[in-house]
C-alpha cells in the first residue's frame, strides 16, 4: 500500500503544469474608443421623446383641420352616415376634397394599422362610384374592434353616398355595400366552454 502511494506521489510529481497562461491576451485585447462610451437608455429615451412628440403635433394638426372642415361638428352636416357592424358604430361626414381619410383625428392607414383588408372596406364605396379622390371622410369610430369598425365605416360611407345622388343607390346595392351585415357572435351557453363547444365527454 506504502508503494503505491509512493509511486502516485512521484508520477505527480513529474507532471508538470504551464503556469504562464496570460489571462489577458494582447491578441484579444480592444482598445476602448471613447466613441463607444455612449449610454444607450439616454439616446433611447430621446428618441421616444421625439416620436411623442412629432405624433402629438400631427395630431393637434389633423384635429385643426378636422375642425375647420366641419364647421358647427359632424351633427352639423348634410352629407351624413352611420353605420353599424357587430359592436362597432361608424359615424361618417362626406366633404368635397382630395380623398383623405380620417378617423379618430388620425389617418386611416395609421388608424387600422396598415391593414390592407381593412382598409380596402373603407375605400369600396367610393371606388365603386369613381370617387376615391374626390371627397375626405371624416369618422368618429367607437365599439367593437377595428375589422367591425373598418366595416361599419364602410356602409356608414356608402349611406352618406346616398345624400350625394339617388342614382347611388343601384351600384351600390349591387355591390351588397347597402346591407347591414347583423351577424353578431353567439352568446355562450351554461355547462358548455363556449358558444357550442362542450367539454370531453367522460363516461365514468
Amino acid at each position: 500500500m506504502a508503494t503505491s502511494i509512493s509511486s502516485l506521489a512521484f508520477s505527480l510529481s513529474s507532471l508538470s503544469f504551464s503556469s504562464q497562461v496570460s489571462h489577458k491576451p494582447s491578441a484579444l485585447s480592444f482598445p476602448r474608443s471613447k466613441s463607444l462610451l455612449i449610454s444607450p437608455s439616454s439616446s433611447t429615451s430621446s428618441l421616444v421623446v421625439t416620436a411623442s412628440a412629432a405624433a402629438v403635433v400631427e395630431t393637434a394638426d389633423l384635429k385643426t383641420f378636422v375642425k375647420s372642415s366641419l364647421p358647427g361638428g359632424f351633427a352639423a352636416q348634410t352629407l351624413f352616415g352611420t353605420g353599424r357592424r357587430k359592436s362597432a358604430v361608424a359615424r361618417v361626414v362626406l366633404r368635397e376634397g382630395t380623398g383623405k381619410v380620417i378617423i379618430n383625428y388620425r389617418e386611416a392607414k395609421e388608424y387600422l394599422q396598415g391593414n390592407p383588408l381593412w382598409l380596402q372596406y373603407v375605400k369600396i364605396p367610393l371606388v365603386t362610384l369613381g370617387y376615391e379622390s374626390s371627397y375626405d371622410v371624416f369618422v368618429k369610430a367607437e365599439g367593437g374592434g377595428l375589422s367591425g369598425q373598418a366595416q361599419a365605416i364602410s356602409l356608414g360611407i356608402a349611406r352618406a353616398l346616398l345624400k350625394v345622388s339617388d342614382d347611388h343607390r343601384s351600384p351600390l346595392k349591387k355591390e351588397g355595400l347597402l346591407t347591414r351585415d347583423a351577424r353578431v357572435v353567439e352568446r355562450k351557453k351554461a355547462g358548455l366552454k363556449k358558444a357550442r363547444k362542450a367539454p370531453q365527454f367522460s363516461k365514468r
